[in-house]
Parts: C-alpha cells; structure tokens; sequence
C-alpha cells in the first residue's frame, strides 16, 4: 500500500496545518490512504480576506500561459494524479487516465478564451432618436469567488472552477469534498508552479459542518459555484441571498431507445446504455441512469445489455486491466444495491449480478424496472443499468422521461430526423443528444440543467467566464 501522504492548506501562499486531522480512505480497502487538515471557519474567513485584498494584475497574455502551462503540467504528471484519483475515489485506472485528459481540455480551451476580447459595440444612430455616439463593454472580474466542489471528479470539476477563474483575472477560494481532496491541493501546486499568484486560488479542507457556512455567508464573497447534491445546493440557494449563486445539482439521465432501430443499430445503443451507465462507476450527475426502451423493440435489446455488461471486467481499481472500480464508500454501494432489490419487490427482474464486496458494486443489470421506483425516480449514483420497458407511443415516453425532479441530460437514439426533433424539443432537459450518452459534451460547451438538476446558470468555460465577470457599459461621442 502507498504510505499515507499528510496534506495542509494551501492559505496565501502557505502550507496551513491543524491539529485535528480528517481521513481520507481508499474505498476499495477502506485504508487510510492520507489525511488532510479539519479546517474551520477562521481558516475559511482568512482564506477570502486575503482574496478580497489582493487584486490581480494579470494581462490576458499572462493569464493564458499560465493555463497553457497548468494544462502541460497535468499532461507531464498525468501517472501520480491518475494513481490519487483512483486511491481517494476508487474508480478504475483507465477512467483517472480519462479524468486527466478532460482536465487538460479545460485549460487548454480557457487559455485560448483568455486571449479574446469579450467586449461589444452598439452604435447609436439606429433610430429616429439617435445620437451620434457608440456604447462600448467591458467585462471585469468580480471579487472573490468561493467554490465549493464534491467528490465525484476531484481534478475535472474543480478544474472547471479555477480555469474560468483565472481567465477572467478573479481570487477563488475552493472548499473541496472531505471525501476527495487530495487532488484540489495537487491541482492548487501546479497552478502555483505555472505561475498564478497563490492568493488567486487557495484550497481550504474541513467538515461541512465546521466550514460550509463560511463558505457560503462570508461578506467577501460576490459568487458561490457549487456541484453537488440537490439538498445541499438548495440550502446554499436560501443562505446565500443576495449572492450570485451556479448550482450545478442532481440528475437522473435517460437514454431513450427508439422502436425504429435495426439490430445492428440496437447494438450500438447498448453500447452506448452499458458504458453511461458504468462510466466512473456511474458516479456522474449525467451517467445514463435509467434506459426508456420502447415495448416492440426491448426482447432484442435486452440481451445485448446483458452481453455487454457481463464483458466488464470489474474489481481492483489499481490495476491497469480493470474497466469498472469501487464507488465512493460501502454505504452508498449498499443503498444502491438495496434499491435494486426494492424494484425487484416491485415486479422488476434482475438478469446480472455478480455480487457486491463492499464498495466493489458490479453492473446490476434489471429489468422491467417500474418506473415509479426509488431505482429510476431518485439520482442512484453507482453503476446500475435498469431497463424501462415504456410504450411505442413517443409522446407518453416523453412524458415518463419528463415525469422525474430532474432535468440535466438525455441521450435519445433514433434513425428518424423528425422523432430526433421532436424529442430534442420535447425533453425538459438542459442537454439532448441523438445517438450518444446524455453527458456527451466538450468542456468549452455550455452544461447544466434545469429543475432540481440546478438553477439555469451554465457551466462550461465560456459560460463560467460570463458568469464570474460583471459588464460595464461606456460611451463615447462618435461623430
């Protein structure tokens, strides 16, 4: 086993410690694989003061290069972040290696956002009222930005937070998940060695219950970012009042199997349910978590999930073969688990499942899920692939699709322009994609959803960007 590697704070510039310490377990053992300090609200409050009092000068030249380099950094140190991802998380080797090229994308995509001018022009003699001016914008940086990120992609989703950040000249503070944060303060030392003043982002660790509200009350802060849980985010949403908030929550994705597809065609949609459904464990607020396959089509569907499924080669997320690891702990595999058995109570039927070893959850295939259950209405988060046999009617499926609290991504597959159309247009959805998981996106591309899935605010890095930046309009005679 790896020796057990002891983390501080990264605080203006310093290494902070505490005396009390928060364990950070390996979830395919459940070892103590490090440990990082129990932060307080103090460490939080210093954190943004100190943000709050520094203003960065960065050119648009400067802060490019230092992303470039973040992103070249990630590359060269691509084995040591793969091994902590898999060591905090538990996912499988192949998808931290997978992890780090996505995170290399954010930076590459937010150092070339960083080199343009977001400004406009509006000249004024457009009407019989006109003058003879232009009005011109600007977008500048707000002051501080507190992120708060969860486990689920310790590099990629905080990388989606600070790469924006940086581009537009902001101070973030980011609180990461006490499950997973060994990689923030790795990331925070990259940043550091490509160059970013280390006020401009600083990594504070600790228990929600001891930071979280500073994290979201602090008078310093003008924006909180977070991803994470629908009941959390909502509490954020009522503390935070006044202040600008991205919530980024929940999802329940279908993948939507249309009765038009020949077997060649329901072939590759299997491919497609069985991989966004196991993805990261499944640990994905867009993994395919239920599969809406129409009546006339699902006997010749069905078994080519199973085939698939039982291809996976699940189990030690260490070694370079395995293509399906842990999920975050024991509890959350049980509940999953549980909550396959409580269908099953309802009519549904289970065709794969070769058993759980603590947080080791294999793909449990099911089907004939009710719709109803707790399986497919709540966000189950682990590597399930249940199967909904609903009608060949594409209104009524629309309608079952549309019927959770969710409404993030969808994945719809279908030979037939018009059905593609209809479904894009009829989906309460933030994202439809036609023949392709419902999480399929560039990091540039805006993401998010609606409903419970979040508050409409976008993420992707142009989206960021116009989210941590305010515009100031000026004008100017123009004869």
């Amino acid at each position: 086993m790896t020796e057990i590697r002891h983390e501080q704070m990264r605080i203006g510039g310093e290494k902070v410690d505490t005396d009390a310490r928060l364990e950070v377990r390996y979830p395919y053992t459940d070892e103590v694989i490090g440990t990082v300090p129990m932060g307080t609200a103090e460490h939080a409050r210093r954190a943004f003061e100190i943000a709050a009092n520094y203003t960065p000068k960065l050119t648009r030249y400067e802060r490019s290069q230092i992303l470039q380099r973040a992103g070249q950094l990630i590359g060269e140190r691509r084995d040591y972040l793969a091994k902590w991802l898999v060591l905090e998380l538990g996912i499988c080797h192949q998808h931290a290696i997978y992890e780090t090229k996505r995170a290399q994308d954010v930076y590459q995509f937010a150092a070339a956002e960083a080199l343009k001018d977001d400004g406009e022009v509006f000249s004024c003699d457009l009407t019989h009222n006109g003058k003879a001016r232009k009005i011109f914008t600007m977008r500048e940086p707000v002051r501080v930005i507190s992120a708060i990120t969860p486990f689920n992609h310790p590099l990629n989703m905080v990388s989606h937070k600070i790469a924006p950040s940086i581009a537009t000249n902001n101070c973030m503070v980011c609180k990461p998940t006490e499950l997973t944060p060994l990689t923030a303060l790795t990331l925070a030392d990259i940043l550091y060695e490509a160059g970013l003043p280390p006020e401009m982002f600083q990594v504070v660790t600790g228990m929600p219950a001891d930071i979280g509200d500073e994290m979201i009350t602090n008078e310093n802060i003008d924006i909180i970012t977070f991803t994470g849980g629908v009941p959390v985010g909502k509490m954020i949403a009522t503390k935070a009042g006044y202040k600008r908030t991205a919530l980024e929550l929940g999802g329940n994705d279908p993948l939507i199997v249309c009765n038009d597809l020949s077997d060649a065609d329901l072939d590759k949609a299997a491919t497609i349910a069985v991989a966004g459904a196991t993805g990261n464990s499944g640990q994905r607020c867009t993994a395919i978590k239920r599969i809406l396959v129409q009546e006339s089509v699902a006997d010749r569907f069905v078994p080519l999930v199973v085939e698939k499924a039982k291809k996976i080669k699940f189990g030690d997320p260490q070694d370079p073969e395995t293509e399906l690891g842990c999920v975050i702990h024991s509890k959350a595999a049980e509940l999953f688990e549980k909550r396959v058995y409580m269908a099953v109570e309802q009519g549904a039927k289970v065709l794969y499942d070769p058993g759980r070893q603590g947080a080791l959850l294999p793909p449990i295939v099911v089907d004939h899920v009710p719709h109803e259950s707790e399986l497919v209405m709540e966000e189950t988060f682990g590597p399930i692939i249940p199967i909904v046999r609903v009608p060949d009617d594409d209104v009524e499926v629309m309608r079952i699709s549309n019927s959770t609290a969710f409404g993030l991504s969808s994945g719809v597959c279908t030979n037939d322009l018009n059905r593609a159309i209809a479904y894009i247009n009829g989906l309460n959805v933030g994202t439809c994609n036609i023949w392709e998981q419902p999480g399929y996106r560039i990091e540039m591309s805006p993401f998010g959803g609606i409903k419970d899935s979040g508050n409409g605010v976008k993420e992707g890095v142009i989206e960021a960007m116009k989210f941590f930046t305010n515009v100031k309009t000026y004008s100017l005679p123009w004869p």
